[in-house]
């Protein structure tokens, strides 16, 4: 099984040509209202690209708790750790280019009630063999659930985003940090990859940079370097494509795959989403990405 402590957002997107300007107005030509939350979307990835999952987090007592609890157990994924919390559910505006680029705003919500992790979380954590991290939580609790899964000797992949300055006792309980080039530079002050990449592993034994069209970057302690080109595509909607990568890393890492196979069954997962509009909606299934690697 693999525990995901994470956020629960309803993603509010808009489509538009253009993202506007400060000040400015333009005409959509769509709008959706579709289950995401990075927590949320990476274990409906890991779910749909075959493992086992358990979500812990909270939604509100508005109408979006429901439909957010709902669309994890469609995915599979099991929901008995996620609490209601008084008041809303955490919510992201999302307004995406024709180009499929993408702005995000996300208002927490529930998601910023919890502050750290109770006994039933904890022995979820201590069952599993990953616990997939990010940090739409408030960071007390993050902390709290690596330090747990630290203690239960459960790997930690954090997903560093939104980016905030990253404690040392967060960084000791991370076994795998998995930032995009951009949060990966904002991290460690290092605009070049091959640089962010060597800063990171003096802080975790395992770091992967995602490079969008150009592939994943890979790096470990012991000395193995990597750099996976992505899958060729056009791309749709590049909303969940993180997040499908991640989780879809952290299914073939669990199966027991060599980093070079595990990378290429998340590039595979990672772009057969971006060619589909929404978030967890976009997320490809275990026999999609066996038939695409075939």
């Amino acid at each position: 099984m693999i525990s995901v402590f994470g956020s629960a957002n309803m993603d509010l997107v808009a489509y538009v040509p253009s993202a506007p300007k400060m000040g400015e107005t333009v005409t959509g030509r769509a709008f959706r209202t579709v289950p995401g939350g990075k927590g949320a979307n990476q274990a409906v990835a890991a779910a749909r690209a075959g493992a086992q999952v358990a979500f812990i987090g909270a939604v509100g007592d508005d109408p979006f708790g429901p439909a957010l609890r709902g669309a994890l157990f469609e995915s599979g994924v099991d929901t008995s750790r996620l609490r209601v919390e008084p008041g809303p559910s955490g919510i992201a505006h999302i307004v995406v280019e024709d180009s499929g680029g993408n702005s995000i705003i996300v208002v927490p919500g529930a998601n910023g009630t919890i502050t750290g992790c109770t006994a039933e979380d904890i022995e979820m954590i201590a069952r599993s063999r990953a616990l997939l991290l990010q940090l739409e939580l408030p960071l007390d609790a993050v902390v709290a659930g690596a330090r747990a899964a630290r203690a239960a000797g459960v790997p930690v992949v954090l997903t560093p985003a939104p980016v905030v300055e990253l404690p040392n006792e967060l960084l000791d309980s991370v076994d795998l940090i998995v930032p995009n080039e951009h949060e990966a530079a904002a991290i460690t002050g290092a605009d070049d990859p091959d640089d962010a990449l060597k800063i990171l592993l003096d802080r975790v034994p395992e770091a992967v940079i995602t490079l969008g069209s150009k592939g994943a970057l890979y790096g470990s302690r012991a000395g193995t370097r990597l750099l996976v080109p992505a899958v060729p595509v056009e791309a749709v909607d590049t909303t969940a494509a993180g997040d499908t990568f991640v989780g879809a890393l952290a299914v073939a890492r669990a199966e027991g795959r060599e980093p070079a196979q595990a990378l290429r069954f998340a590039s595979t997962a990672a772009a057969l989403s971006v060619q589909r509009e929404g978030a967890s909606t976009s997320m490809p299934s275990r026999a999609e990405i066996d038939a695409a690697l075939l």
